[in-house]
């Protein structure tokens, strides 16, 4: 199956009751057939459902889908995007170990590996610029991953996703990319990448109704490398299993993560709002192309109206990485933008507060348009210069063009802009 079909079909067969849509299996657990049935599940000797916090039927589609739309081996969803990050973290780094990532990330990814993988005893090493070899001099023998998002949220920098992956697999640790902004449009494991990270709460989802997040496995990183062999050859709690052996079809990093992380720490997504997310899958193709267009249109809008500063996105030539953009986003650009309007943080906020149409909050990928200021927001806790090494400036405004009609959308941002 295609992409569009397997996003409305994939994964679900009607149960007893002959729903055609996916059923909200809202429960908490499951009936055991025997004592000795019971064992088998618990022992993992069996497939079959337990405990909603480990999976859940619902949800379990969820996960299917996501995992055929990537042609990956297996996906696992969780309760937020920033649950998604921390597990993929934990699941392969302990204390002692680190990261390298770039500086180029939503100011909440940002925080979490600047303070809080600290307390876990995890250090972060952030690239100064987003250059192969910027992060390919960071690796050491305790560097576990390296992690990047697809298109920088909200700076719109991307990276040599080749080149990157292969200095990876070179240090035999896997890549992780963010593609929360650019489902459908770019598919990192065309490019080499290991693992990809959804905050399904965006695009995917669509609505602006429901929190969740992902982890998706491609399925053909080498887990038996002396990096990994100890964490992934071995679980204690489970008698001495072997993920290697034992899950090596379904996914070895997202069985493990299920069964270790979302066992004891218990980020799961609910039922409903899984729910909700299959709703958003099934027109994420329709949505996601309407936005990269609007998106296209308002920035080009945007880069010749003389109260605008500065504009970044990926479409236009000036971007500093639109070469690579061309290469790699054939079927989209995203629908994040960055600008600055003449007058600095007053003037922009003045911009702001007129907008009758687009909506301001804290979110990117919903229907609707949406903007933010990141510098008093998001990007809140960066230090001064912290945001300048982000290039995060004073000015710098977050739009994310929803799939309201363009004439609309750039009616309202005319008459914002007239009124600075």
């Amino acid at each position: 199956m295609k992409t569009e079909t397997i996003l409305l079909h994939y994964g679900y067969k009607p149960d007893t009751t002959s729903s055609q849509a996916v059923p909200i299996y809202q429960t908490s657990s499951y009936r055991f057939d025997s004592i000795q049935d019971a064992r088998d599940l618990f022992n993992l000797n069996k497939e079959g459902n337990i405990y909603t916090r480990i999976g859940n039927p619902t949800v379990s589609v969820l996960e299917s889908r996501l995992a055929a739309m990537h042609n990956a081996k297996g996906a696992l969803s969780v309760s937020s995007g920033q649950a998604a990050i921390l597990y993929s973290i934990l699941n392969l780094a302990s204390y002692g170990n680190n990261i390298v990532s770039s500086k180029y990330l939503y100011g909440g990814t940002y925080n979490l590996f600047k303070y809080t993988l600290k307390k876990f005893g995890i250090d972060v090493k952030f690239a100064q610029t987003n250059e192969s070899n910027d992060f390919e001099k960071l690796i050491d023998k305790n560097t576990k991953a390296i992690y990047i998002e697809s298109i920088g949220n909200p700076t719109n920098r991307i990276a040599e996703f080749e080149e990157l992956s292969s200095i990876a697999h070179n240090f035999n640790i896997p890549l992780i990319v963010d593609n929360t902004v650019s489902p459908l449009i770019f598919n990192p494991f065309d490019f080499g990448a290991d693992l990809i990270v959804y905050s399904l709460t965006k695009f995917i989802s669509g609505n602006g109704t429901s929190i969740g997040g992902a982890i998706v496995e491609k399925g053909d990183f080498n887990w038996n490398n002396p990096k990994f062999k100890d964490e992934f050859d071995f679980d204690e709690s489970y008698h001495g299993i072997s993920y290697i052996e034992k899950f090596i079809t379904s996914g070895v990093f997202v069985t493990k993560t299920r069964l270790q992380l979302l066992r004891d720490i218990g980020a799961c997504i609910s039922p409903f709002n899984a729910f909700l997310i299959l709703l958003g899958l099934e027109t994420l193709p329709l949505r996601i192309e309407k936005h990269c267009k609007n998106a296209s249109k308002v920035a080009k809008f945007l880069s010749v109206h003389p109260k605008v500063n500065w504009v970044n996105h990926l479409s236009l030539p000036d971007h500093p990485d639109y070469k690579l953009a061309n290469k790699y986003f054939k079927k989209g650009f995203g629908s994040i933008i960055g600008f600055g309007s003449n007058g600095g943080f007053e003037k922009a906020k003045a911009f702001v507060e007129n907008l009758k149409l687009i909506v301001h909050l804290a979110n990117i990928g919903d229907a609707r348009s949406l903007i933010i200021h990141p510098a008093s927001t998001t990007h809140s806790q960066l230090t001064k210069e912290e945001l300048d090494q982000a290039l995060i400036s004073v000015d710098f405004l977050r739009l994310s063009v929803g799939i309201e009609n363009i004439d609309d959308i750039i009616e309202d941002l005319e008459q914002a802009l007239g009124s600075i």
